[in-house]
């Protein structure tokens, strides 16, 4: 795809933008950064340094401005939003982990509560930024195991310390959103995705990288709640979702300043367990044991979003079914591990080219 094709996307509106990611070093985070330099985005990344080896942030080695620091040091942000003047704050650092939540829940409320507040404190400090999209999860939800979808207006919970640290960070949100943003000056809105996957996640603790990484040393992972049902989704969906906001923010369309799912069609809500099947198909080497016993602590069995809020009003929709989404991922990791080749701007590309087959407004296509 030429530069300057890409380049249109979203209507144009990221070439030559300063945008500020928090968390680029991640999974998300460092996909989102690819996405945006190639529009033209003038990408600055705050984050903590990567902790695992691999990690796709280096894998790509990017060249935009990269600044190790933590969103718990306001003092830091202040001289960072300052320097740089940002236009548009993509928050993604987290603790992201529902398991290590329940070891380390102080870590997990300061960093995804405190540290959002800081942030939108820099921000109240700054005079460049325009927009702020900040990014939680599906699980800031109260989850009542509904067979149905949970919508914006739902209300937020979370049983495990992961999950109510990011229904806080939704609350702390809307406070800001009342009293401080949403202004003629700045548009704040949050972004709650479901369960991303895609090549390059190398975190602990997550499906499947534990299946690829066990797979690349011929091991078994163990599954430990293969019933769940889950709303899987490739990563490129949602950054969709977060880019199609941010243009609507940075147009100063105050109709998009508030909360939105960006989940997968109900199709793509399959179990742990034929996810796992699935994938075993694409890549032979996959092999696991179910294992209940490793099941110590709560997790939700049903997980679902409603995103017809962003099919209607935003006119965002997920692009790749499931079988195209794991496809994507599964290749994604046989590449790396077979053949050293990382295939993150082909699937750039392919998302890009699927969603104008379908004519989806974010691609200029109508």
């Amino acid at each position: 795809m030429e530069i300057m094709e890409i380049e249109k996307l979203f209507g144009g509106i990221y070439k030559n933008k300063v945008c500020l990611i928090t968390g680029h070093t991640g999974f998300k985070g460092s996909w989102l950064a690819r996405w945006l330099t190639k529009m033209g985005a003038i990408v600055i990344g705050y984050s903590l340094k990567p902790d695992n080896e691999p990690n796709h942030f280096e894998l790509l080695n990017e060249n935009y401005t990269s600044i190790t620091g933590n969103i718990k040091d306001l003092a830091n942000l202040n001289k960072i939003f300052n320097k740089y003047k940002p236009e548009i704050v993509f928050h993604l650092a987290a603790q992201a982990l529902v398991r290590y939540s329940y070891e380390n829940p102080i870590e997990t409320f300061q960093t995804n509560v405190l540290g959002t507040m800081n942030i939108y404190e820099a921000t109240r400090n700054s005079n460049s930024v325009k927009a702020i999209v900040n990014i939680t999860s599906d699980k800031c939800y109260e989850n009542k195991e509904w067979i149905w979808g949970y919508r914006e207006n739902d209300p937020m919970g979370g049983h495990d310390p992961y999950s109510a640290s990011k229904g806080c960070s939704e609350l702390l949100t809307a406070s800001y959103q009342k009293s401080f943003f949403n202004t003629d000056n700045i548009l704040l809105a949050s972004a709650r995705a479901g369960n991303v996957i895609g090549g390059g996640d190398w975190a602990i603790d997550r499906l499947v990288p534990d299946m690829v990484k066990a797979a690349s040393n011929n091991n078994e992972v163990f599954i430990r709640s293969p019933y769940a049902t889950r709303p899987w989704q490739h990563v490129l969906e949602p950054l969709s979702g977060y880019l199609n906001l941010g243009w609507k923010l940075l147009k100063g369309e105050k109709t998009f300043a508030d909360g939105w799912n960006f989940g997968p069609d109900q199709d793509n809500n399959i179990s742990v367990l034929d996810l796992t099947k699935n994938s075993k198909v694409l890549w032979n080497k996959i092999n696991y044991t179910v294992d209940k016993n490793l099941a110590n602590h709560h997790e939700a069995n049903l997980l679902m979003l409603d995103c017809s809020k962003a099919n209607k009003i935003l006119k965002w929709k997920p692009v790749w079914d499931i079988k195209q989404t794991l496809e994507k991922t599964i290749g994604w990791y046989k590449s790396f591990y077979q053949n050293s080749i990382i295939n993150t701007d082909n699937d750039l590309q392919e998302y890009i080219q699927s969603a104008k087959d379908k004519s989806l407004l974010w691609t200029g296509s109508i």
